[in-house]
């Protein structure tokens, strides 16, 4: 069971917390919980950390002790969950990211998980304990604490479900499940009672922000069942929620599962780029040495001479890919760079794609139909996805998801 922040924003909602628990206990089951950090919490500290200032890269410490001390709300939190449980009579205890152990590489602030020895959490659970573990960290090899990145928390509880066999990890949040599109764009918005990894996957790398996208990596490499739950339900209350699984366990698969909208994009264009086998590799090497990861590509003709190549990343990333292809400028030899974060990347998901024809068809001519410009495009075998104005955007999502039919009753089945 996984809480996040606005599930354990203050002691009385930490006390629900413990009922959600209460209940599963009596049912007879063996618990791991794994808690975030109390809402607005990690802001807080993190806001802290800039406060203070960077200290010297060539010391190589910003990150080892950003971790120190970002890592210091889930403890918190863990321990008064933990603390509550035992005044309600059950045997519980809360475990650090370095007593499990959760053992993680070195890449502070945004670490990998390489293994979870969990005897002797297992030992405990098996003495009837309830483990109240800590997410988003862990310990590198050299012994120092680390974290996992924002969202981390998901991937700790489902690591901890594939280490320990779990029969299932329940991710209780402020949403009862996942939709088939965000209720805040579409009032149309349907829960849906099942999602494959590989949907889920694509929905939370294309926008959805119900699960990190590593989270549902790791349960889809290790089969691990995850249900999507609301925290602000009776605990006592029949729950749903969505249950994330592998696609034979789906019956019925739908076209289209769900539409997204991630606004977090922004595009760069390169004109009159010379056209030459090679020049991409360049361009791309440069960028991948940034450590900036691209998403959509497209190459076109120049008017003038050579080629055009727009691509797009996270907007928080444009100003390191300006200032790294500015610098290679004569290099790469561009003879103008269009920047754009004024655009939007829509898309649509679902299993049922593999196996009929017409999506795309029905994306582009519902698009035409409210006069949306695309700008680029991407597809995998279960989504595609466009790139249009910023402006658009909710619009484009409200077309599509009545397109494809999600409005209706039936459709989210």
């Amino acid at each position: 069971m996984k809480f996040g922040g606005t599930s354990v924003a203050d002691v009385e909602r930490m006390r629900r917390v413990a009922a959600f628990v209460k209940c599963e206990a009596d049912a007879g089951h063996s618990v791991v919980v794994t808690v975030s950090a109390m809402a607005g919490e990690t802001n807080r500290l993190v806001a802290l950390c800039e406060e203070a200032g960077p200290p010297d890269p060539a010391l190589d410490v910003r990150n080892v002790e950003y971790d120190a001390i970002v890592a210091s709300g889930e403890q918190v939190s863990s321990g008064l969950v933990a603390m509550i449980l035992q005044k309600m009579g059950y045997r519980a205890r809360s475990w650090l990211g370095w007593q499990a152990p959760v053992r993680t590489d070195a890449a502070h602030g945004k670490a990998r998980i390489l293994e979870i020895p969990a005897e002797a959490l297992g030992d405990s659970i098996d003495n009837g304990e309830i483990a109240v573990v800590a997410g988003f960290q862990g310990v590198a090899g050299d012994g120092r604490i680390s974290t996992l990145g924002r969202g981390g928390s998901d991937t700790t509880a489902v690591a901890f479900a594939a280490a320990l066999g779990a029969e299932r990890c329940d991710i209780y949040t402020d949403v009862d499940g996942v939709y088939t599109t965000d209720p805040r764009i579409s009032k149309q918005a349907r829960k849906l009672d099942r999602v494959s990894y590989e949907e889920m996957l694509e929905m939370a790398s294309l926008g959805a922000k119900v699960l990190q996208t590593r989270s549902v990596e790791l349960a889809m490499a290790y089969k691990v069942p995850v249900r999507v739950l609301s925290s602000f339900e009776p605990p006592d209350a029949p729950r749903a929620g969505t249950l994330i699984c592998d696609e034979d366990d789906i019956v019925e698969k739908h076209i289209v599962s769900a539409v997204t909208l991630s606004k977090d994009e922004a595009k760069i264009s390169l004109m009159s780029v010379p056209d030459e086998p090679g020049r991409a590799a360049f361009i791309f090497g440069i960028l991948a040495d940034a450590g900036i990861n691209i998403d959509m590509i497209v190459q076109s003709p120049s008017r003038q001479a050579g080629a055009n190549i727009s691509f797009t990343m996270a907007e928080t990333e444009l100003a390191r890919a300006v200032e790294a292809l500015t610098l290679r400028k004569d290099e790469i030899g561009y003879v103008q760079m269009q920047s754009d974060r004024n655009v939007v990347k829509v898309s649509v998901i679902g299993v049922g794609m593999r196996s009929h024809t017409g999506v795309a068809s029905t994306m582009f001519k519902s698009l035409a139909e409210k006069n949306i410009n695309i700008q680029n495009i991407s597809t995998s075998e279960i989504k595609i996805s466009v790139l249009i104005a910023a402006d658009y955007g909710e619009l484009a999502v409200r077309a599509l998801h009545q397109s494809y039919g999600l409005d209706r009753a039936d459709s989210a089945a």
